[in-house]
Formats: C-alpha cells, structure tokens, sequence
C-alpha cells in the first residue's frame, strides 16, 4: 500500500465563474525567511494578483491568534473577468484552509465578495449556476468567516477610525486622503509589534514606514504594544513622503480609545523622527497645504499642525477655518489633543 499523500502545506478551493467554468485557487505554505507574509499568483495579471493579497490581508484581520513565521503562496489558475470578484472567498478560504484555521470535510466550492473584509463579513455572491454543495457568501448564506468554525460575528470587535491628511503635489489632484486604521484585539500578547501590522497595497517602503511610525506612537503609550492585530488602508495607496504620519498615529490612538473622537473629520500633516517619544515634527509644503485644508474644511473638522508652522501660516488662516466652523491646534507632542 502506497503512503498517503501528505497534504498539510497544501490546499485548493475552487470557484465558479460567470461563464460556469471553474477556477482553481491553490494555496502553498512555507518557511517565510524573512520573505513577505502573503506572496500571490494572477494568472498573469499583476492588478489580480494585488487585489488578491489585499483580501487575504484584510480577512486575516479578526483571527484572534497571528503566526508570522510561515509565507503563504497563493496562484489562481485562470483570470477572472475584470469586474469579477465571486472569487475572492475561495482566495480567503484557500489561506485560512492551508494554515489549519478552518477544516473543510471535503472539497470546497466557494463563491462570495465582501467591501468589508477587514470585518469578516461576507456581502454577497453573484453565481447564478453554483452546485448545490457550493458554498455561497451573504444573507442566506455564509455571512461571516467565524461561522466557519462555530464563532461568532466578530465585527463588533473591529474598532475603526479615520483621519484625513493634504496631498499637493501642485496640480488638479490635489485633495483631502483618508487613512483608516483597523484594530482587532490578539488573544495573546507579546507579539512583535510590526509584524501584527498589516497595509494591503502599499510598497514595502510604505509598509515599513506605516509599520515604524505605529510601533513607536504605541510605544509611547506605555503598555499599547503586543495587543492589537492592525489593518491601515488608505484612500490612495500611491503617493510620497511622510506628512500622512501624524494622520495615521491619530487614526490609530482613536481607534484604540487613546483619543478623543472629533465632531466632523481629523485632518493633520506631520511627521516625526521619534514617535516613541510622542514627538511631532515639521514637513514640507506648509503654505499650499494649508491652502487646501482652508478650501476643504467644513464644520466640525479638527486640525492638526506641526508647531513649527506657527511662524509659517498665512494671517487669518485660524480666524478663517472658525468662520467654517473648524479648529486648528499647532502640537509638538501627541496625547489628548
């Protein structure tokens, strides 16, 4: 008698398309070695291969438990079409399957889309011709990954919050981003704090920044670190420098309860050389961008400058965003601000 064949680093969930052909996700796990988390496979489409690891990332968000030692690869044997996205339940099912979070009886079929992976819910399917054993996301079907295994909807315990920071680059794109900040509580501590952190497209450069200026903000905090699993999204995930820092840390500190919520948005631009520390410093760009937050605020936003702009601001620019209903507080040191 042949051994059986060992399939505990391997796992395949299938899909079924608009067309009714089937799609294959294969998932593979190994070593990480310093490699990235979650490395993904499009079928030759590097824009599939993206939105793939980023549901993987943000699904992952509400396991209580988080093991950064293995890398997790993950192919799709055929391209969906562009405006398709019933696969991407069989991706999240295929990670969770291949790192023994769920385990399926059998083979698996599964079509779902969610816009709120990060919560762990499930919006809906599209499959009009799935099999009678497919599994199907939404209402009526599965509508939350804890189901899987017995849990339940975990969502109410995903804190979120959101801040807004100037991006100029001197031209017609100029506008408000939005960082939002995911948190999710670990069911044990003494994780490494960067590793806990996760920001699905952006570049490593990116990451590492989002991941530092986090950590060190948190570790200013006294007994913030090891307890949090993040998820950072941005509204625009290609942009330069690092005046979206100060945003990001506030995003963060009201998420965690660390801060108060404003009456309309949070809008800042600021960075810092030691955010363990609590140290704000100043950037680039101060006239044109505060020209854009003056043009952009409306009542109950809460502004947020470095106090090295002091000298710099244009005369009446306090006076102008109160008349909009809107406060501005220059700070050197986060905290209750």
């Amino acid at each position: 008698m042949s051994p059986a064949k060992d399939n505990r680093n391997a796992a395949e969930c299938r899909s079924v398309l608009a067309g009714g052909a089937l799609l294959t996700v294969s998932a593979t796990v190994r070593p990480r070695a310093g490699r990235a988390d979650v490395k993904c496979s499009g079928a030759g489409d590097a824009a599939l291969a993206e939105r793939m690891q980023q549901v993987v990332r943000l699904a992952r968000l509400t396991e209580g438990r988080f093991d950064s030692r293995d890398q997790v690869v993950i192919s799709i044997d055929r391209a969906p079409g562009r405006h398709e996205r019933d696969w991407e339940l069989a991706v999240v099912l295929a990670d969770r399957m291949v790192r023994g979070v769920w385990q399926p009886a059998g083979p698996v079929v599964a079509n779902g889309w969610s816009e709120e992976w990060q919560l762990g819910r499930i919006g809906g399917h599209d499959v009009v011709n799935a099999p009678a054993h497919a599994l199907l996301g939404g209402p009526g079907g599965l509508g939350w990954l804890g189901a899987l295994t017995g849990q339940p909807d975990s969502a109410p315990s995903v804190a979120s919050a959101r801040a807004w920071f100037p991006l100029h680059s001197g031209g017609i794109n100029d506008s408000l981003c939005w960082v939002e900040v995911n948190v999710y509580p670990l069911a044990a501590a003494g994780m490494d704090e960067e590793e806990t952190i996760a920001a699905p497209g952006l570049d490593p450069v990116q990451l590492l920044a989002v991941r530092q200026a986090l950590a060190g903000a948190r570790h200013f905090d006294g007994r913030a670190l090891g307890r949090w699993r993040t998820v950072v999204r941005f509204g625009q995930a290609r942009f330069q420098g690092n005046s979206f820092e100060l945003a990001l840390v506030m995003a963060d500190r009201m998420a965690r309860g660390r801060e108060f919520v404003a009456r309309g948005r949070v809008i800042a631009s600021g960075c810092s050389g030691a955010w363990h520390a609590g140290r704000v410093d100043t950037v680039e760009g101060c006239a044109p961008k505060c020209a854009l937050i003056l043009q952009q605020s409306v009542a109950g936003d809460r502004i947020l400058l470095p106090r090295a702009w002091e000298g710099a601001l244009a005369p009446g620019f306090a006076e102008a965003l109160r008349e909009r209903g809107a406060s501005v507080a220059l700070v050197e040191r986060i905290g209750i601000i």
